[in-house]
């Protein structure tokens, strides 16, 4: 009996191909779900990682310019009213916020350095929106994939315990299949959501990074119009 027992289990296919062929619908639904949110993690992760390093180099160019001593009213010339940089944006929506608040005759209208301070912060709002879009995907995958893959773990047992009921064989050839695709569903929850958090923590704070750094950048800038604006 042992041996035909072995013999039976031998034959059996655990390759991830056949074990998810072998599982129920509600389990391959699961396995699925988790196989797209996975790619999907993956996907937002390369592209954000390559998004925040364009900005961590466009905010250093940006810093020598600025810092470099060269007329503020020359570079925002330079950089037009339109810059694709986030750095050039912040910068241009306050020269452009200072230049508004300018009469014709030279006097500065009230509360212009309030003005000049939102139009900034809404410029870094804007940006750090950006910045940050699709982070709440890898933060929801990281802790839902985990919770998804067990369900499909429960379903599958209660499968296989089913089938053991039907069959009156509690053997290892017909207790192990319906096991292995039940845990199956819990390994790929893990592997979606182990990245997605590792990720996400990494990503988040190099987010939080740059935005600091352009806020910054603002209070600086703010700075040197309030000195433009007492003198």
């Amino acid at each position: 009996m042992e041996t035909e027992t072995l013999a039976m289990a031998q034959e059996i296919d655990f390759s991830l191909v056949a074990l998810f062929a072998r599982a129920t619908l509600t389990v391959k639904i699961v396995m699925l779900m988790l196989f797209i949110m996975s790619f999907w993690s993956w996907a937002i992760i390369i592209q954000k990682y390559l998004m925040l390093r364009r900005a961590q180099a466009e905010a250093r160019v940006f810093d020598r310019a600025f810092w470099s001593g060269e007329p503020l009213d020359e570079l925002f010339e330079k950089i037009g009213t339109e810059p694709q940089g986030q750095s050039e944006k912040i910068f241009a929506a306050g020269m452009l916020e200072w230049r508004r608040s300018h009469k014709q005759d030279g006097g500065l209208i009230a509360g212009a350095q309030a003005r000049i301070d939102r139009a900034m912060n809404v410029a870094i709002a804007r940006e750090s929106e950006g910045l940050n879009k699709g982070l709440s995907f890898l933060a929801t995958t990281g802790a839902t994939a985990p919770f998804i893959g067990l369900f499909g773990t429960v379903w599958g047992i209660k499968h296989s315990f089913e089938e053991i009921a039907i069959s009156q064989n509690t053997s290892l050839a017909v207790v192990a299949p319906g096991i292995a695709e039940a845990l199956l569903a819990t390994g790929i929850g893990l592997i979606a959501a182990i990245p997605a958090v590792v990720f996400y923590n990494k990503l988040n704070a190099d987010s939080e990074r740059i935005v600091g750094g352009y806020e910054s950048f603002a209070d600086e800038f703010a700075t040197i119009l309030s000195r433009q604006l007492d003198s």
